[in-house]
């Protein structure tokens, strides 16, 4: 996949501005930066929830930014979203919350009535098992806790069988060892299924201890992209534009012992 010159203006108001950058292997990439800085926007413009202003996102040879109807909504399966808020239906079971992420691969009249075959329910009652999670498959969402409803959104996004997963944000609403064990999910799914992971991230601390390869933007301009070895005090100024925005952004979910258990960072080719 590249992505070049990505750009949103809501207005005079430019919220992604001429980002460019390539991924040529699954890789772990976490965005990093200031509240503001366009890094949403930038994963759902990706994922076709936000129209771009002007650039390209090109996988496979095409530019999914000029894809419409069921070409769209394919790349819209294949490119799996996890949100902060983790969007599951709360008054529906946790199985049934996972096999949504099948309706797009579904009819429309299929679709309406929540039809599942037997197939999809396994596969539904495998990815909660993965996620540690199968004995509360017939629990309704909104009695898990945050932790677990975002490992029920993370199990949703492996049923639609994506080539990348989108993260905005996972972990921002959920205590410390919830989070820990998200990002673990993560990470695991990128090594086992050698899938694109694409967070963004809160703080230095999570991106320095799960990702290959981080990505800093300020005022939605690409202004870091390398290895988390590389962020030096320095880059990270650059990237947060005050030392009180860098101590708030390494210490407001520092993780324990799972961040330390987790796999040291790869080298990230960075791309033209």
């Amino acid at each position: 996949m590249y992505v070049k010159n990505l750009t949103k203006a809501f207005g005079a108001v430019v919220a992604v501005d001429g980002v460019s950058f390539a991924i040529d292997q699954p890789q772990m990439v976490g965005i990093i930066g200031r509240s503001g800085a366009g890094k949403s926007t930038l994963l759902r413009m990706i994922n076709r929830l936000t129209p771009a202003t002007g650039g390209e996102v090109v996988v496979d040879g095409r530019d999914v930014l000029a894809l419409k109807g069921a070409e769209m909504r394919r790349w819209q399966r294949d490119c799996a979203m996890i949100f902060q808020q983790f969007n599951l239906v709360p008054r529906l079971d946790v199985v049934t919350n996972v096999m949504l992420g099948r309706l797009n691969g579904h009819g429309t009249v299929k679709s309406l009535f929540n039809v599942f075959g037997r197939a999809e329910i396994e596969r539904a009652l495998t990815a909660l098992e993965r996620l540690g999670i199968a004995d509360q498959a017939l629990q309704r969402a909104e009695t898990l806790s945050g932790g677990q409803q975002q490992r029920v959104a993370i199990a949703r996004a492996l049923t639609q069988e994506p080539k990348m997963i989108l993260a905005d944000e996972p972990i921002a609403s959920l205590d410390p060892l919830s989070a820990e064990v998200v990002m673990t999910s993560l990470r695991e799914i990128h090594e086992r299924d050698r899938l694109t992971v694409i967070c963004n991230l809160h703080t230095l601390d999570t991106a320095r201890s799960y990702c290959d390869r981080v990505i800093g933007m300020l005022h939605g301009q690409l202004v870091f992209d390398g290895p988390p070895a590389a962020l030096t005090p320095r880059v990270v100024r650059e990237i947060y534009g005050a030392d009180q925005d860098i101590n708030e952004a390494t210490t407001s979910t520092a993780l324990g012992p799972a961040a330390a258990d987790a796999p040291s960072p790869a080298a990230a080719a960075i791309p033209a």
